[in-house]
């Protein structure tokens, strides 16, 4: 007797338009309530859809929250104006101008606290957030490296380390100035703080 294959099921495909309704709705939740009266409930009505699909996305707020504000993130690009400088200060007052959003200042900050203790939430922000931005910093290095202004980079390893310091001290010094000490990212600190980013202290370029 000739057996009959079967196709395993795999539940209903997830959708995108769903999915970015949610996120969109989280977004809009968190400045209209902010972070402690915000609850899936309340997102699953904004986005026109059932709390269990909600569930079966994410296993509960903090994860929602960062996929929402990740997606924000996702839209930084790092347009070529022609210089590895003018590079930087593009990027830089992108995402200046992406953290004075409410949205994103409110769920960041909210996130970052929750983060302290809970490990799990600590490595989605990191995976979700961060190691994904850092592709802007190796289009950058490459960028500049084609146009002679870097050195080629022999070592990957040593080139992923410093990607790594780069996007720390970029990242650290704009959610410092924004979300830390509120004071505005405009272009004259940009470009002061681009100009410390490519020559240091000294204000010298380094020797060859």
């Amino acid at each position: 007797m000739q057996s009959r294959a079967t196709t395993p099921r795999t539940g209903r495909p997830r959708s995108a338009a769903a999915d970015a309704a949610i996120l969109q709705a989280t977004r809009a939740a968190l400045v209209e309530l902010g972070w402690s009266k915000l609850t899936l409930g309340d997102v699953a009505t904004r986005a026109g859809v059932a709390k269990t699909t909600l569930y079966r996305r994410w296993a509960g707020k903090n994860e929602l929250v960062v996929d929402a504000v990740a997606v924000l993130f996702d839209e930084l690009e790092l347009p070529d104006r022609g210089s590895l400088a003018a590079d930087i200060e593009g990027v830089v007052l992108q995402f200046a101008a992406l953290l004075n959003r409410p949205e994103t200042a409110t769920a960041l900050m909210a996130v970052v606290a929750e983060s302290t203790r809970d490990e799990p939430l600590r490595e989605r922000i990191r995976t979700s957030i961060v190691d994904r931005q850092k592709r802007l910093v190796v289009e950058g290095r490459a960028r500049a490296t084609a146009r002679g202004e870097l050195p080629p980079e022999s070592d990957p390893e040593a080139a992923a380390r410093t990607a790594d310091l780069i996007f720390d001290v970029v990242a650290g010094a704009v959610v410092h100035r924004t979300l830390v000490s509120g004071e505005p990212a405009d272009e004259e600190w940009v470009r002061a703080f681009t100009q410390v980013l490519l020559l240091g202290l000294t204000g010298t370029p380094p020797a060859p």
